[in-house]
């Protein structure tokens, strides 16, 4: 086994990662297929994939520093005696919430370029001032100018809660665009990246000879480490961690090319510390993400299973932003897979996997629970109950969580049914722990609205909204038990051996709280 060698986390520098002999998945293959292939490209990948070390590798290649490459496969056949000047653009670092902070930035940028090149500005306005540099740059070095932008959506998703600011970022960046098709003669390449795939109307109408690769099968792993990279590159940091769950944790990442991939980011720090954690959940704040939901009355439910099609997946814009597309674009989605349904294609998208799965879950019951110290308290005390199978305490819990939920989160809240509201509930307790959930599990008698593994039972949940409570209390016998048993659910999971809980839930839409919650064991 080769020995242990430094994890680059954190590092973006490809030169740094090669002369610290870091860890590398060599990337160089992809770089060399882009250059055969084509001029222009666009890449979508969510945050902290490695996009900035691929367009770092990207630089250094074309730079022509060949002691850096050597033993990678680019290193045979590319020809180092040419040398491109590298001309590259980074908004990843600056935020861009406030109006005027983009021209800034970007003015701030070319002004460094220019110094390093020897290059003077004669332009105040940034798009003319861009083309003159490329021109320049090209000029002085007799070779063609590689273009690459780094976040280059970033500026307008900042901006996204002040739709205003969002749409000036977006014009400015229009027009910065157009300017590298207008110097095509003189560019060599052009790559962008970025997280989500604005449409060409809105931000690529000047610069539509960009070709997405984001979908391509042939680069689906062009970011992200593969289980062959596992394997193999990070072979040594492998002893002591459980393969299976290192794949139920964070594999999953599809896009098409017929192998899953993983965060580099999640990896790296899984190898450091050693003990299973969502690593990268916790670097991005989603509170944008889930007031969406919230808002648009999307059922956590639904997540498990929703589809889009390619027209879908890249609707993206500061004014038409479609939860399908928001929620792939994000990483939050990934595609599990596709079918012809005539002349389009229809992806299914999900989860990709645990981390992503129970950390999203618990932010929307976090966000539900108003604040985080109860929404602990209620994960924690669900956990307990389930494992001693209090049905009793269950019931009070549940009861209790809905009555805390203010009166305004039913009245503003836009779930076509109310049934798929209070299932939603429950399913992102559940999944927020983590446990082996399933919904709208389907058998030959009908589709289970959710079912539960855990601690070698299995818990079986059918759920049911009433007009209001009958007089008198609950009826002896729920509407939503009789379907469990009339349906016979519980046949599907006999074969397991384990005890099966049928549990019926019934919502009152008058008192908005649960009006029956009845367990029988199943005996049959």
């Amino acid at each position: 086994m080769s020995p242990r060698r430094k994890l680059p986390i954190g590092i973006q520098t490809f030169r740094k990662i090669r002369e610290e002999g870091c860890y590398y998945v060599d990337k160089t293959a992809y770089v060399r297929r882009l250059v055969d292939d084509g001029a222009h490209y666009f890449l979508s990948r969510p945050r902290r994939f490695g996009k900035s070390l691929l367009l770092d590798t990207m630089k250094e290649l074309f730079e022509g520093n060949e002691a850096l490459f050597e033993g990678l496969e680019v290193h045979t056949g590319w020809d180092w005696s040419v040398r491109h000047p590298v001309l590259r653009l980074d908004f990843g670092g600056g935020s861009y919430e406030e109006p005027g902070l983009l021209p800034k930035e970007t003015m701030a940028q070319l002004d460094a370029i220019e110094r390093r090149a020897g290059v003077e500005a004669r332009y105040d306005a940034a798009p003319a001032r861009f083309r003159h540099l490329i021109e320049a740059l090209h000029e002085r070095a007799g070779e063609r100018v590689v273009v690459l932008v780094d976040e280059y959506d970033k500026p307008i998703l900042d901006a996204l809660g002040t739709p205003e600011v969002a749409r000036a970022n977006r014009g400015f960046l229009r027009g910065l665009y157009a300017t590298i098709k207008q110097s095509d003669a003189h560019v060599k390449l052009t790559f962008l990246t970025g997280v989500s795939k604005f449409s060409k109307v809105s931000l690529f109408s000047g610069l539509n000879n960009l070709t997405d690769i984001t979908l391509d099968p042939r680069y689906s792993a062009v970011c992200g480490y593969t289980d062959a990279d596992l394997d193999t590159v990070f072979a040594p940091e492998l002893p002591g961690l459980d393969r299976d769950e290192i794949r139920r944790w964070y594999n999953g990442y599809d896009w098409l090319g017929g192998e899953k991939v993983y965060n580099p980011f999640d990896i790296l720090l899984l190898f450091r510390r050693r003990e299973f954690a969502p690593y990268w959940f916790e670097t991005g704040t989603p509170t944008f993400l889930i007031e969406t939901l919230v808002k648009r009355g999307v059922s956590a439910t639904a997540l498990e299973e929703m589809a889009g099609t390619d027209a879908l997946l890249s609707t993206f814009d500061v004014d038409d932003m479609a939860t399908e597309a928001l929620l792939f674009q994000t990483g939050y989605l990934t595609i599990l897979g596709r079918r012809r349904l005539g002349a389009r294609t229809v992806y299914r998208l999900g989860y990709p996997n645990l981390e992503v799965r129970q950390s999203l879950n618990e932010s929307l019951s976090r966000y539900l629970a108003g604040d985080s110290t109860r929404q602990t308290a209620n994960s924690i005390r669900l956990y307990e109950l389930l494992e001693a199978n209090d049905f009793a305490g269950l019931e009070t819990l549940f009861h209790a969580f809905f009555a805390s939920i203010p009166y305004e989160w039913y009245t503003n809240n836009d779930i076509a049914s109310f049934e798929g509201y209070y299932a939603s509930v429950f399913y992102s307790y559940f999944a927020g722990l983590g446990l082996d959930v399933t919904v709208e599990d389907s058998s030959s008698h009908g589709r289970l609205d959710m079912a539960v593994r855990f601690n070698a039972n299995v818990y079986l949940f059918e759920f049911k909204v009433v007009e209001m409570e009958p007089a008198g209390g609950p009826a002896p016998h729920s509407t939503a038990m009789a379907q469990l048993k009339a349906r016979r659910y519980a046949d599907k999971y006999r074969h397991l051996g384990e005890p099966i809980h049928l549990i019926a839930v019934e919502f009152s839409k008058d008192t908005r709280n649960l009006t029956a919650f009845e367990v029988e064991r199943d005996r049959a």
